[in-house]
């Protein structure tokens, strides 16, 4: 084991001692480790890197991923879209692929040294709202009820929406650059043409299938947590199950459907697959029962579970920062990240919302709400293991970058402005799993 990662498990350690002295201000968290991560790289910056970019690492960020969508899908509560399905609709179908599309312009005219594919993984990689940076706004009294329940379901939709795009994307954004190349050069050797016909099947694997592997995705992740929500129900009822079986069964339910969903002969999206899972388990678990949501105590465990590899990502994430900095970074990615937290988010979410229910104030909200987080670290890191190495490093950097700055923006400028300028309108509401992550 890498000695970065030895000390980061100390460091992430010491911090759960004390973490609840903190817990109010949910950016805490967040920040300590990143910072842990940041001073602690610099015993062994090369070594970090190579380790971070080794295949190991990315199945280790890819199962951390569907442990989190899974999370996000339970904690949804009313129905598959929280009660809100209009309103969600309008958010996931309108507002982010105009938001997308906004990253994906500006790139064009800010960074003309990368490809479109590559643009479009950087999109994936910014867009993607999660509520660990500004978990107290979650929790704040302040903010509406509905406004707290849209925000919560549009989190990890648009997780489950942006994956199956990222995952084609990417595919694209590494077999471009091999293309291009032959499509210039005269003569092709033995060799560089069994690459090329490599890369031209991953080309066309990546438009053509990305449908197919998005299907079955939905039927792999429907099937297992359709089954395993519907024996839970069924062996509670009759007093054969208690909350102890059943939360090993709901940490297990995303790790089997992610490796079903990811077998070579099935070849559906395990991002997918894990969130749909988690939809159709809590929609089987709660089925003709008097709860509307999971009972806390079977979920306790993958919550735990996700925070902790929440926390190992942030980490992780200070570490990355400290590798873009001590490598050079070009300053236009500083204006698409700075674009991508406000205006890509607020213009869009106005546009969709127009002629909705929701407040103006309210869609004020929902639009300077959107805080980036663990989703974008993971989509940030998978990339950077797969890509050629400069546009790796554009990546790393812009997923550095969105970060800290939703940091910075969404845990400490915003709830100010809220906590000044909104009025008290509820107790305080216990922050969901996901914003914990």
């Amino acid at each position: 084991m890498p000695l970065i990662f030895l000390l980061g498990f100390v460091v992430i350690g010491l911090w759960s001692v004390i973490a609840h002295r903190f817990e109010r201000t949910g950016v805490a968290g967040p920040a300590v480790l990143a910072l842990a991560g940041a001073a602690l790289v610099l015993i062994d910056v090369t070594g970090f890197a190579q380790a971070v970019g080794s295949d190991s690492a990315e199945h280790v960020v890819e199962l951390i991923l569907a442990v989190l969508l899974f999370v996000d899908a339970c904690e949804v509560s009313g129905g598959v879209f929280g009660g809100e399905g209009r309103t969600i609709g309008r958010l996931v179908l309108i507002a982010l692929p105009l938001s997308l599309l906004a990253v994906v312009v500006a790139g064009v005219f800010l960074l003309p040294q990368l490809n479109i594919f590559v643009l479009i993984v950087i999109a994936c990689v910014i867009m993607p709202t999660d509520f660990a940076p500004a978990a107290t706004l979650l929790r704040s009294p302040r903010i509406p009820a509905r406004v707290r329940q849209i925000l919560n379901v549009e989190s990890g939709y648009n997780d489950g929406l942006i994956s199956p795009i990222f995952g084609m994307a990417l595919a694209a954004a590494i077999a471009w650059p091999t293309i291009i190349a032959a499509v210039k050069a005269d003569n092709l050797s033995a060799e560089n043409e069994a690459q090329l016909e490599q890369r031209l099947g991953e080309f066309f694997e990546a438009f053509f299938g990305a449908v197919p592997a998005t299907v079955f995705a939905i039927v792999v992740g429907a099937v297992i947590g359709g089954v395993f929500g519907f024996c839970v129900r069924w062996a509670s009822r009759r007093g054969w199950a208690d909350a102890p079986g059943i939360r090993y069964v709901m940490l297990l339910v995303p790790l089997i459907t992610f490796g079903v969903a990811t077998l070579s002969a099935v070849g559906a999206n395990g991002f997918v697959a894990a969130f749909v899972a988690g939809i159709v388990y809590r929609l089987l678990r709660t089925r003709r029962t008097e709860e509307r949501t999971i009972p806390h105590q079977e979920v306790l465990l993958v919550e735990e579970a996700g925070a902790l590899a929440a926390n190992i990502v942030w980490f992780v994430l200070g570490a990355m920062t400290t590798v873009v900095v001590l490598d050079g970074f070009d300053w236009r990615l500083l204006v698409v990240v700075a674009l991508a937290l406000t205006v890509f988010r607020v213009v869009p979410v106005y546009l969709s919302l127009l002629g909705s229910s929701l407040s103006w104030g309210s869609r004020t909200l929902v639009g300077f709400i959107g805080p980036r987080g663990t989703a974008t670290i993971v989509f940030g890191l998978l990339a950077f293991n797969k890509l050629p190495d400069a546009a790796a490093y554009d990546v790393l950097a812009v997923m550095v970058f969105t970060v800290v700055g939703s940091i910075l923006l969404h845990g400490v400028v915003v709830p100010q402005v809220v906590n000044r300028r909104m009025p008290v309108l509820a107790p305080p509401a216990p922050a969901p799993a996901s914003a914990d992550h």
